[in-house]
């Protein structure tokens, strides 16, 4: 952040830091970590364009998500939440915020890890290793483009069958856990690969078999998790991205959050029968979840672009 940006805010957590001394009796550790927080939290409404004074529940459910996106620990998405809640008392006493917009913030258990993401840069670097001049890269492409842009677990992936694409609708059928269906949209991006895998380099393969499974391995037979996941083992050591082929599914899920979709359609979308499981996202209280507007996945590349997004709407669709 430049010093301009600093300068505009910083009398404000100057006395941010003194209340905390003063009134609210914590220590000089507490108040120098709440202060960076806040400070965290007002840079990125400076980024977003945000006044401080029209800043909603909504707007804090982004902050985290995007504090997460950027490889934030459990311990600090914690520590997040207890400074907002503090200088969301603040603010209140100053007469900035009507309420304490904060308090509503669950904040993680420490028992549980909150799951491994990747920024939308590493997501390219991973899918752009990927050899697309053989009929397998073609495939790989396809697949993991797939999983990402759609949420889905590598079981779902491997199950897929090519009845259950509808491009005219630019729709998947997926059966997830307990045989559960969900209808999940797929964009451009996504569309444009299957195309070439389903057209193209799948008929190399399989030849003239009736294969039902979406993607086949090398001898035309279904493509198998571990298949799926030794594949993704190569892409990773080439693009020296660390992940799994699960952390694709949880990047989906925040990228959704931060493009500004609200829980209940992430909950669809990645097949979650219980809406805790999806919460650990974004650590917000049940109560609230239904007044966040639904907003759009932003995809990796030219975000927000018609031609160029992965999904093209969250109205659909466990680890």
């Amino acid at each position: 952040m430049n010093k301009e940006e600093q300068s505009s805010w910083r009398p404000l957590i100057r006395d941010f830091y003194s209340d905390l001394l003063l009134v609210e009796r914590r220590s000089e550790l507490s108040a120098q970590t709440y202060c960076f927080s806040s400070e965290e939290f007002l840079h990125w409404l400076e980024k977003k364009d945000r006044a401080l004074e029209d800043v909603r529940q909504q707007d804090l459910l982004y902050f985290l998500a995007w504090r997460r996106e950027q490889g934030c620990v459990e311990l600090t998405i914690a520590k997040d939440i207890s400074a907002l809640r503090a200088f969301g008392v603040f603010l209140k006493r100053l007469g900035i915020w009507q309420e304490n917009y904060a308090l509503e913030l669950d904040r993680p258990h420490a028992s549980r890890r909150l799951p491994k993401v990747l920024t939308v840069e590493q997501v390219d670097t991973l899918l752009d290793v990927v050899d697309t001049s053989t009929p397998l890269g073609i495939r790989d492409r396809a697949l993991f483009e797939l999983i990402y842009s759609c949420g889905l677990r590598i079981s779902e992936a491997s199950s897929l069958l090519v009845s259950n694409v509808h491009f005219d609708e630019k729709l998947i059928l997926v059966r997830g856990k307990g045989d559960k269906e969900r209808l999940v949209p797929f964009g451009a991006v996504a569309e444009e690969g299957l195309k070439k895998w389903l057209n193209e380099a799948r008929p190399q393969i399989v030849g003239s078999r009736q294969i039902p499974q979406v993607f086949v391995n090398f001898r035309g037979q279904p493509l198998s998790r571990k298949g799926i996941w030794k594949n993704f083992q190569n892409l990773e050591k080439k693009s020296g991205v660390e992940a799994k082929v699960h952390t694709l599914r949880h990047s989906f899920a925040t990228h959704l959050l931060s493009g500004g979709a609200d829980l209940r359609s992430v909950q669809e979308l990645l097949g979650h029968s219980d809406l805790s499981t999806t919460q650990i996202y974004t650590h917000i209280d049940d109560e609230q979840l239904s007044e966040y507007h639904a907003g759009y996945f932003p995809g990796h590349g030219n975000a927000g672009s018609d031609e160029n997004s992965r999904s093209t709407s969250p109205s659909q669709g466990d680890d």
